[in-house]
């Protein structure tokens, strides 16, 4: 839990109002019961607060000052955040979020009895959402950003081989790139096939270890294979399962058994004394191992933790190791030197690719597997090889955005729909309704074109009266 203190190294003044930086910090408290369970949201809350509780003083002005007052620093925070120096300038969306926590933080003080004014201004408004309508307040003191739809956030298919080329250093036709001389090839394409095909967050798939790797199933399948997520690296710590493709699932066996082992074979790595003690993995199992002679299960383990983890045959636990066998978390940067590379080497319209677009992308090819009936496909031959028939009743009666809600781990189906509106869906419903035109022979159809064609006329026609 992050903590703030004062220069003076103290935290009360005595039986008087309490300072500030102790108000903060009984808020930080209670930030894990208020709907704001993970830690990582907890330092980025302390750090919006501290940034801001400086500019107040240095401008003269208290946390808790009167609402003139803070209005007006807010406006000079306003323009410093905006048109300051490079260094304090935020996008939209970053002023947007620091707003939203400021805002959540002085409703906060003034339920508490801490504060008596806040330096914001709300106007009313109506908000519908999957067929409701709630009033909502609006803060004004947020900048207008795009609308969600305007910029692609996943990969198409054709950029996703790209991708999928880059990090096993090939070129667009799957030549070698004479031009590229990587390092860990194999490693980077399997753990990049696997965040393509499960739609892990970056945490999730980074702190894996082996032994949570599911089982291959002896014969390749169309249909999807069920993927564990632990709830110890999981935002919010809230266990889930994913699935894979059989692909995905072969390549990351194919990295642990050959490439991996030969990394970790014989290493002596051992965790920096920074980080803790080091955890002395024994007798290892799916489900868990002796770690420094105790019995724990994976799932309790949280990431700090997991790369403390010394496995039996020497090296990292983590899924991915680097040279030497220690554990390999950098992955933001080797996604995005790959796109770099792409971009300057084969397609300059190639997108910068951070690890939440490889979610991103999950989300919309299954979405489009989902409304096509791919999965309903794959179902079938699922069930006419008897094997899992509760995989076989999900995929073909489940509604898509259920699927997805489990699949991503939304607490609901709401949260689904607002995160689609953020991705350009239209293209995979217009798809999918020419391709059942298509298999209906509805296409090109001649009293179709004069019924549409005559619907606008009206239109036209009416507009003239």
């Amino acid at each position: 839990m992050p903590v703030l203190v004062d220069d003076d190294l103290c935290f009360e003044d005595g039986p008087a109002a309490p300072r500030s930086a102790a108000v903060v910090n009984r808020w930080l408290r209670e930030l894990p019961a208020s709907g704001a369970p993970a830690p990582s949201s907890w330092e980025n809350y302390a750090r919006v607060v501290k940034e801001w509780m400086e500019f107040l003083a240095e401008h003269g002005v208290g946390l808790f000052d009167s609402r003139v007052r803070l209005k007006a620093v807010l406006s000079r925070y306003a323009e410093h955040r905006a048109a300051g120096p490079v260094k304090a300038r935020f996008a939209a969306t970053t002023w947007g979020q620091h707003m939203s926590i400021l805002s959540l933080f002085y409703r906060w003080s003034i339920n508490e009895g801490y504060a008596t004014a806040e330096p914001f201004t709300y106007r009313a408004a109506r908000a519908l959402f999957a067929g409701t309508g709630r009033e909502v307040r609006v803060n004004l003191a947020v900048r207008r950003t795009p609308k969600p739809h305007v910029t692609i956030k996943y990969l198409e298919p054709d950029f996703t081989e790209l991708f999928r080329k880059g990090l096993r250093g090939l070129a667009p036709d799957g030549s070698q790139d004479t031009g590229f001389h990587g390092r860990e090839l194999s490693r980077n394409g399997a753990v990049g096939d696997h965040a393509l095909a499960t739609g892990m967050r970056l945490q999730e798939f980074t702190y894996l270890l082996p032994w949570e790797i599911p089982a291959l199933p002896p014969e390749p399948t169309a249909a999807p294979i069920p993927f564990p997520v632990p709830a110890g690296i999981t935002k919010g710590k809230k266990f889930r399962t994913t699935w894979t493709s059989y692909e995905a699932l072969a390549g990351l066996h194919d990295y642990i058994e050959l490439d991996r082992a030969a990394t970790t074979d014989g290493s002596f790595w051992r965790p920096p004394r920074r980080w803790g003690e080091p955890l002395m993995v024994t007798e290892p199992d799916s489900r868990g191992g002796l770690i420094n002679g105790v019995r724990r299960p994976w799932e309790s383990l949280a990431p700090a933790e997991r790369r403390r983890l010394v496995a039996p045959e020497g090296g990292s636990c983590l899924l991915a190791v680097k040279n030497g066998g220690g554990p390999f978390t950098a992955w933001g940067t080797v996604f995005e030197r790959t796109s770099d590379r792409v971009r300057a080497r084969f397609e300059p319209r190639f997108p910068h690719v951070w690890p939440h677009r490889c979610r991103h992308t999950f989300s919309m090819r299954t979405l489009e597997y989902l409304v096509t009936g791919h999965y309903r496909q794959a179902a079938k031959l699922v069930r006419d090889t008897d094997a899992d028939a509760a995989l076989v009743f999900y995929l073909s009666k489940a509604d898509p955005l259920l699927v997805l809600r489990d699949l991503l781990g939304h607490s609901t189906v709401l949260t689904t729909e607002k995160y689609l509106r953020r991705l350009d869906t239209t293209r995979i419903y217009r798809e999918a309704y020419e391709g059942a035109g298509v298999a209906a022979g509805l296409t090109d159809h001649p009293a179709a074109e004069r019924e549409a064609a005559a619907e606008f006329a009206d239109e036209i026609e009416d507009g003239d009266l």
